[in-house]
């Protein structure tokens, strides 16, 4: 089963073009010949490490040091900042992380000198040639649109006297975009990713504004402009996947015509009342779901047509890149999530709560409690993961929902991979220019 564990090497999988192997560390792919894919296959069915070595070493796959140690960085500098800039939000949506933008406290919003300072903390260990990363997030950052405008205006001015390439995010609930927004937008290069969950009244269900309406035809009557607008600016939708709401490849269409640059889907693990979270057998569904819109993709790139299927298309080109790394992002090592009073967190999911407390900008980054989370969020220190042929390729997972839930997602992700690994074959060698830098 592409769900199992076996061995953490790596991970033999089938495909039209012969069998072949994944080897974790390093995140190589090898072709394999009918004969040495069977010896390997029962070291692999016995689980037998010392075999699957010998033979790997038998077959030249073996590699002389491994790509990744138990060494946790030391230091990382801050490349990226989110900014709550509204710890407050128009919405009631059923599974809010942010427990409807307040992070569980009183609802606020993030001064202009707190906005400015965090973007002077950003900039403060960058250098010319170097880029940084600056979002605005909530709640609804929109709530306080005047501090997020001159923020960014600010970055923007920094980042062109010190020489330092900026990227500009915005995430965003949709219903109080404005014309003018998407000017300045534009005017920008920001990259917006709108919250959408699913078409009509299926997004209705999960996202309601706080009085219980229905907020999908308030969003598409607000994005459909900026869609229109996109040239440096870049419109994606972020789908999260709650129970009930499985139909994803007819919400991907949907989507993709409406002319969003890219669309996402994602599974809702953890939410602070529990309601709408995934279950395992939620997961197999959307794991198929997620494996037709990939055929799906297979087929338009086959067509010659561009499918912004974001899932699919990160993975395949982090496959072709040979990423692996011990963390599944940033958080709590480069980058960092500011609240609205100035203190800084692991990332943006942990605002407000003390599991990811890293310090504040007047008092600066806890440096000690940084080497702390960096050492025990390894991947090589997290359970099962250290076993998994997945880990990294996946990073042990999003460390909000591992602290406050656990992994209910290990067999949804390794499926995932075994199939996006099968497509990797598939198309590059039906479609090697969809691969080249």
């Amino acid at each position: 089963m592409s769900s199992q564990l076996r061995l953490p090497l790596g991970h033999l999988f089938p495909t039209a073009q012969g069998p072949h192997l994944l080897l974790s560390d390093g995140t190589r792919i090898y072709g394999l010949d009918d004969d040495a894919a069977a010896q390997l296959q029962e070291a692999w069915d016995s689980r037998d490490q010392q075999q699957a070595q010998e033979l790997l070493r038998r077959f030249g796959l073996d590699a002389p040091a491994a790509y990744i140690d138990d060494q946790a960085p030391e230091s990382m500098p801050v490349r990226a900042l989110s900014l709550a800039v509204a710890q407050k939000c128009n919405l009631g949506c059923v599974y809010c992380y942010a427990q409807e933008g307040s992070f569980g406290g009183k609802a606020q919003n993030m001064p202009l000198e707190t906005a400015l300072a965090s973007v002077d903390r950003l900039f403060e260990e960058a250098g010319p040639g170097d880029r940084v990363q600056l979002a605005f997030l909530g709640g609804e950052p929109l709530v306080n649109r005047p501090v997020l405008r001159q923020a960014a205006d600010y970055a923007h001015r920094q980042a062109r006297r010190k020489g330092i390439k900026l990227g500009l995010s915005l995430t965003t609930n949709g219903t109080l975009l404005t014309s003018q927004d998407g000017d300045f937008l534009e005017r920008h290069g920001f990259s917006v990713t709108v919250s959408l969950d699913g078409l009509g009244e299926s997004h209705d269900q999960s996202r309601p504004f706080k009085d219980g309406r229905g907020s999908f035809e308030r969003i598409l009557k607000r994005v459909r402009p900026l869609l229109a607008k996109q040239r440096r600016m870049q419109v994606s939708a972020r789908v999260t996947v709650t129970p009930g709401r499985l139909d994803l490849p007819s919400t991907l269409e949907g989507l993709i015509e409406m002319g969003f640059h890219s669309v996402g889907f994602s599974p809702m693990l953890s939410s602070p009342t529990g309601r709408a979270e995934m279950r395992a057998d939620d997961l197999k569904i959307m794991l198929d779901q997620m494996i037709a819109c990939g055929r799906q993709f297979e087929e338009r790139l086959r067509d010659g047509a561009r499918y912004p299927f974001s899932n699919l298309t990160t993975a395949l080109k982090e496959i072709h890149r040979g990423t692996h790394r011990p963390y599944p992002c940033g958080a709590g090592g480069g980058y960092f999530g500011v609240s609205a009073q100035g203190d800084l967190f692991a990332c943006h999911r942990f605002v407000d709560d003390p599991s990811g407390a890293m310090g504040s900008l007047e008092e600066g980054l806890d440096r000690g409690r940084q080497a702390q989370w960096l050492q025990e969020r390894h991947v090589h220190f997290q359970q099962p993961c250290s076993g998994c042929w997945a880990r990294y390729l996946c990073g042990g997972g999003c460390h909000h929902e591992v602290i406050h839930r656990g992994r209910p997602a290990c067999d949804y992700i390794r499926g995932w991979l075994h199939y996006c690994l099968q497509a990797y074959v598939r198309l590059l060698k039906d479609c090697p220019k969809f691969f080249a830098p």
